[in-house]
C-alpha cells in the first residue's frame, strides 16, 4: 500500500470540469459511507473546494483513485487523466502539507483552506474510512501548517481586497469587538469584507443593499458569528452615522455617499473617526470627504498597491515556507520508517525468543531424563548460537555474490561495529 494525492486544481483544470468533479458534504458522505459498506477503497480523505478536488489515499496504485474520482462523477477516465497531477508517498505529503499551509492556493497563504481539509478528514472519519496510518499523516499536515503559519509571514499580510479592509480596521480601530461595519451593496466583495470582519469579532454589521434577497442572504452566512441588521437602500445616509467602519461596493454609476452625509454624520458621532473603504469603480464616495478631520477614505488603488506590496513579502515568506515544509516532511518520513523497522525488530524478537524457549524446552528433557547437565548446557549454547547467527550468514553469503560489493562491506562494517559494542557493555557490567 502507498499513499497517494490525486486531484485537479485551478492552475489544472477548467471551472468547468472542477464542477463536474466537486462534492458537497452531503454526497461525499453518502459516497464515502458505501465505499466503507461494500470494503472498496476504503481508506481515503476527500478535500473539494471551488478550487481544487483532491482525493487522498492509502490503495495499491493511482489508477485505482483516479477511477474512483471518475466513476462517481461520471467522467471519462482518459479525459480525467489529462488535468489531474497525482503524487505518492514522500511526494504525497509534501503536497498536502503544501495544501493545508496555503502554499499551493490561488491566493498565497490564505488560511480557509487548514480548516477545510480539517472538515474533510472530520467527514472522512465519521464515515469511518481512515485509518490510523492515514489519520497520523493528517495530523502532521496539520502540525506542518501551524508551523509554516507560526513561524514564517506567508501568511501575515493581506492580499485580497476583503482580507485587506479587515486588517486596515484592525490599524484604525485597536478594539475590534467594539465595532460597527456597514456594508454598502451585498456583491461578492463586500461579502468578502464582511466575513473577514465577522471572523474578526466585530460587534455588529449593518448590511445595505438594493434588493432585500441578496442582503438576507449575506446576513444568514454571517450571522452565526456576528450581530446583523439590514438597512434599506434609501436610508443609507441617515444611518451612516452608526458606522465605524464603511465598505461600499455598489457599482453605480452615480456617488453614493456624499460629503453633505459624511459630514452630517461624523456631526452625529461626536466626530469620532471613521474608516471608509471605496472598492467601487467608478467611485462610490466622494473624495472630498477625506478633507473631514477623524475621516480616513482609501480607495482600490489604495488598496492595491498595498496588496501588491503584500503579495511580494508572502512570496519571499514562501520560499522559506517550503524548505520548513521539505524538512517536515523528511522528518515524517523517516519517523515511519523508524516505526516500520520496530514492527520487524517486535517480530524478529519474538521469532528468537520462540527458538530459544524451544531449545531451553529440549535441553531441559535431557537433563530431567538424567543427561549431564554440563554437556547439555554446552550443546544448548551452541545450537541456539548457530540458530539465532543463521539469518545473518545467509544475508552474509547473498550480499557477498552480489555484483555491488558495498553492499557486503556495509553488512561486515557494521555487524562487527553492532559486536564491539556489545563486548564494551559486557566489559561494564
Amino acid at each position: 500500500m502507498s499513499f497517494f494525492a490525486l486531484g485537479v486544481n485551478h492552475q489544472t483544470a477548467s471551472v468547468e470540469l472542477r464542477e463536474k468533479v466537486a462534492f458537497n458534504p452531503e454526497r461525499l458522505t453518502t459516497l464515502l459511507t458505501e465505499q466503507y459498506q461494500h470494503h472498496k477503497m476504503n481508506d481515503m480523505v476527500v478535500v473539494s473546494t471551488c478550487n481544487r478536488t483532491e482525493v487522498y489515499a492509502m490503495a495499491e496504485n493511482a489508477d485505482m483513485v483516479l477511477d474512483w474520482l471518475a466513476q462517481t462523477n461520471g467522467i471519462d477516465v482518459k479525459q480525467l487523466s489529462n488535468h489531474v497531477y497525482r503524487y505518492e508517498n514522500s511526494d504525497a505529503v509534501s503536497h498536502l502539507m503544501r495544501v493545508a499551509s496555503g502554499l499551493d492556493s490561488l491566493m498565497l497563504g490564505e488560511p480557509q483552506i487548514l480548516g477545510q481539509v480539517k472538515t474533510a478528514l472530520a467527514l472522512a472519519k465519521d464515515a469511518k474510512v481512515v485509518s490510523q496510518n492515514l489519520n497520523q499523516i493528517f495530523e502532521y499536515a496539520f502540525y506542518a501548517a501551524k508551523r509554516v503559519r507560526s513561524e514564517t509571514a506567508v501568511g501575515s499580510h493581506a492580499v485580497s481586497m476583503g482580507y485587506a479592509v479587515a486588517q486596515l480596521a484592525l490599524q484604525v480601530f485597536s478594539q475590534p469587538a467594539k465595532l460597527t461595519v456597514m456594508v454598502v451593496a451585498a456583491g461578492e466583495m463586500n461579502s468578502l469584507v464582511a466575513k473577514h470582519l465577522a471572523e474578526m469579532g466585530v460587534a455588529k454589521i449593518l448590511i445595505c443593499n438594493r434588493g432585500r434577497e441578496r442582503a438576507e442572504k449575506l446576513a444568514q452566512e454571517i450571522a452565526h458569528r456576528v450581530e446583523v441588521e439590514i438597512i434599506p437602500f434609501s436610508e443609507l445616509a441617515e444611518n451612516l452615522y452608526r458606522a465605524d467602519v464603511i465598505s461600499s461596493c455598489t457599482g453605480s454609476l452615480y456617488q453614493v455617499i456624499s460629503f453633505a452625509d459624511v459630514k452630517a454624520a461624523l456631526k452625529k458621532r461626536r466626530y469620532q473617526q471613521m474608516l471608509l473603504v471605496d472598492l467601487a469603480v467608478p467611485r462610490d464616495i466622494d473624495s472630498k470627504v477625506e478633507s473631514l478631520d477623524g475621516v480616513y477614505l482609501y480607495g482600490v488603488d489604495d488598496l492595491q498597491s498595498v496588496i501588491d506590496e503584500n503579495l511580494a513579502h508572502r512570496r519571499q515568506a514562501a520560499v522559506e515556507a517550503e524548505v520548513m515544509v521539505n524538512q517536515l516532511v523528511t522528518q515524517l518520513v523517516t519517523q515511519q520508517k523508524i516505526n516500520d523497522a520496530g514492527e520487524t525488530i517486535h517480530h524478529y524478537r519474538q521469532q528468537g525468543e520462540q527458538l530459544s524457549q524451544l531449545e531451553l524446552i529440549y535441553a531441559l528433557q535431557r537433563i530431567q531424563a538424567g543427561e549431564d547437565a554440563a554437556t547439555v548446557l554446552q550443546e544448548f549454547n551452541h545450537r541456539l548460537t548457530q540458530k539465532l547467527l543463521h539469518p545473518t550468514s545467509i544475508l552474509l553469503r547473498h550480499a557477498a555474490k552480489d555484483e555491488d560489493p558495498s553492499h557486503f562491506e556495509w553488512l561486515k562494517e557494521n555487524i562487527q561495529d553492532i559486536f564491539e559494542n556489545t563486548r564494551q557493555v559486557k566489559v561494564k557490567t
